[in-house]
């Protein structure tokens, strides 16, 4: 069995988390120009795309590794699979959140 790992990209996942650390941090009078501003329903469309792709990449593994493609690993694809199960809760979580809040809305007294 071989299990490959890719290498950690610490300054990838810094700029995709969006921490600034100190070093980087803006000084006084110096103006950084920041990340154009997202509203909540283009964040929320794209992270229902990014789930989505993420199932259909699990999908299109599992359909490999049942048809015997020896470029790909049952392990990478079970992570994959894994990754999209978490994502479609996390989705369906805030789906219900926001059905919920919108329920508490619509029930309030004016």
């Amino acid at each position: 069995m071989d299990v490959r790992l890719k290498p950690f990209n610490f300054q990838q996942a810094l700029a995709k988390s969006g921490v600034v650390l100190p070093s980087q941090a803006a000084r006084p009078g110096q103006v950084e120009p920041g990340p154009p501003a997202v509203g909540f329903s283009q964040a929320l469309n794209q992270a229902l795309k990014t789930v989505s792709a993420t199932q259909l990449q699990a999908s299109e593994m599992q359909r490999q590794v049942q048809l015997g493609n020896p470029t790909v690993s049952l392990e990478e694809t079970m992570v994959t699979m894994q990754k999209a199960q978490i994502g479609f809760q996390a989705a369906l979580q805030v789906r219900n959140r926001l059905v919920q809040a919108y329920t508490d809305i619509m029930n309030m007294s004016v």
